[in-house]
């Protein structure tokens, strides 16, 4: 009977050293994913901020998006008291100018047309990436210049405006393809996966870019490094989004919605070990998607709701998250 005692004793002895090894190598292998590099992330914010079309920036590289001979409006809203402001442009004119205000029409030709608008006292600048879109009209039986584009919804859903077809589409080379639309992200992260030759075409609009900033900087805050997100899936075209059967008004096609993970360590186009568990799964997509659902509530938030959802790994991806700025609020997934 002793003997059998002391052999248990033991045998709890080396299972409970199996336990505490097993999580404790967890525990460190977690610490050393969020601990590592997390200290070189910049947000890049301005010391001022900037609203156009009802949207405020303050990165100091905004992406913006506007039609042949359209009239954007720029103005300051927040930053230094007595700070003095300036825009410089090579191209477009300025229609009207005010101390903090600026009026900027766009040139005819498609393409891409910097902005920088200064902050003298400090020396901030705010570069702002205007790219003057192709019209929607130049589709012609659903191609536009030799790309498929397919056919969007003529009737939008539940009558929401944001089921409208968008107004153009950015059109991407590859000169400009790895042109900055925001400090962390570039424009071919967005391109539908669709083959195709040059030149491509994209809608984005332009608080889907403020939000993924918002998500980095938060991920980056609670410890875990990434220099920016993985795009698995970006914008849709109509015609790749029914070929892949996707639901006829998704969020993807009309540029306001993505499917991201972390790829960071090692960069392999799979979801990282956020948790340090060993294995990669629904648990990793539940750190990103738990990040981004406590941004809910916040007053600086509102106008970047949206849509929000987890996905398991299949045998076709990874574990994902999708997020939208579909304007209320809305959740699902596995």
């Amino acid at each position: 009977m002793n003997r059998i005692k002391r052999h248990s004793g033991v045998g709890f002895f080396l299972l409970f050293v199996f336990v505490f090894f097993t999580m404790h190598s967890r525990v460190s292998a977690d610490t050393h994913y969020r601990d590592s590099g997390v200290q070189s992330f910049s947000s890049e914010k301005a010391c001022f901020t900037i609203i156009f079309k009802e949207i405020l920036s303050s990165y100091r590289i905004t992406g913006i998006y506007v039609l042949p001979r359209e009239t954007l409006t720029i103005e300051v809203v927040h930053g230094p008291e007595k700070g003095t402001y300036e825009v410089l442009t090579k191209n477009g004119e300025i229609t009207s100018s005010a101390l903090k205000k600026w009026c900027w029409k766009a040139p005819d030709q498609t393409g891409l047309y910097p902005l920088k608008i200064v902050e003298h006292t400090t020396g901030d600048i705010i570069n702002v990436s205007v790219f003057v879109m192709v019209p929607f009209d130049r589709i012609r039986d659903g191609y536009l210049n030799g790309y498929h584009i397919g056919s969007y919804p003529t009737m939008p859903l539940k009558s929401l405006p944001m089921y409208t077809p968008p107004s153009g589409f950015i059109e991407v080379t590859r000169e400009n393809e790895d042109t900055l639309i925001a400090p962390h992200f570039t424009l071919k992260q967005f391109l539908c996966k669709q083959e195709s030759s040059y030149p491509k075409y994209v809608v984005l609009q332009e608080k889907l870019l403020i939000k993924l900033e918002s998500i980095l900087e938060k991920m980056n805050g609670s410890g875990y490094r990434c220099a920016t997100l993985h795009i698995m899936s970006g914008y849709r075209t109509p015609y790749y989004n029914r070929a892949i059967g996707n639901v006829k008004y998704s969020r993807h096609i009309y540029g306001g919605a993505v499917d991201l993970f972390i790829d960071e360590d090692p960069p392999d186009g799979m979801m990282d070990d956020l948790n340090g568990d060993g294995t990669i799964d629904y648990r990793d997509a539940a750190i990103i998607y738990d990040s981004v659902d406590s941004l809910y509530g916040h007053s600086w938030y509102e106008f970047l709701i949206g849509g929000l959802a987890r996905y398991k790994k299949t045998s076709a991806h990874g574990p994902f998250v999708h997020v939208d700025v579909r304007g209320f609020r809305a959740r699902w997934g596995d």
